[in-house]
């Protein structure tokens, strides 16, 4: 899957967005103006634009009309939702319109429909004998179904999507946890052996002591 990009000159607010998105397999880059965003778009491809109407040099209305004959989705999140920005969004062609503040459930519930309706989600990945499909958020080893709770399954698509990288403890607590980041990081280690017993990692995800987890990069 092609990776995200979020158009946000407010660093907390990209940032929040990429976390949201980041432990459900979305790769995000991100740009904190239009001219950024569109030196990004001519040089990769992209599944998705989530874009601020509101930034430094052009807006998020200019952007969009750079964006129109490339053809990627664009939703915009921004503070400007009275109606006449809303109806002029959609008519240039933004698939959808979120409000600031957000809830990240929406924001998430709403980035998966356009992804489903557009067949952006990508194929299933295969990663060390696990078959993950993101789109149904279903795991199979051997083909067999892996029932993973939540929690292991961010945990998880966090790891598959780093692999090769050593991940430090409190960056995966931030990023599968957020702001509910348990009291004991003990709770990180469980989840980490039950993933190794249920996807049968023991070999391939890694403690490095004092630091944290990988998941090693290949096959």
């Amino acid at each position: 899957m092609e990776p995200v990009l979020i158009v946000e000159d407010e660093a907390a607010i990209a940032d929040l967005i990429e976390l949201t998105l980041s432990p459900h397999g979305y790769v995000c880059r991100k740009a904190a103006s239009a001219e950024q965003a569109a030196d990004l778009l001519d040089a990769g491809r992209y599944s998705l634009v989530l874009l601020d109407v509101m930034l430094p040099g052009a807006d998020g209305f200019a952007l969009l009309d750079y964006i129109g004959p490339t053809g990627v989705p664009v939703i915009f999140v921004t503070a400007r939702t009275g109606v006449d920005d809303r109806v002029r969004g959609l008519r240039a062609g933004a698939y959808d319109y979120i409000a600031k503040p957000f809830a990240p459930a929406e924001l998430l519930a709403r980035v998966d429909g356009l992804m489903r309706r557009t067949g952006r989600l990508g194929p299933a990945l295969e990663v060390w004998g696990v078959q993950i499909d993101p789109e149904r958020h279903s795991v199979r080893r051997g083909g067999v179904p892996v029932r993973l709770r939540p929690r292991e399954y961010e945990l998880m698509m966090t790891l598959v999507r780093n692999r090769g990288i050593t991940m430090y403890r409190d960056v995966l607590l931030q990023q599968v946890w957020g702001a509910e980041e348990p009291e004991s990081s003990r709770t990180l280690d469980i989840h980490i052996s039950r993933l190794r017993s249920k996807l049968g990692w023991q070999h391939c995800l890694v403690s490095v002591p004092k630091v944290g987890y990988r998941l090693e990069g290949a096959p």
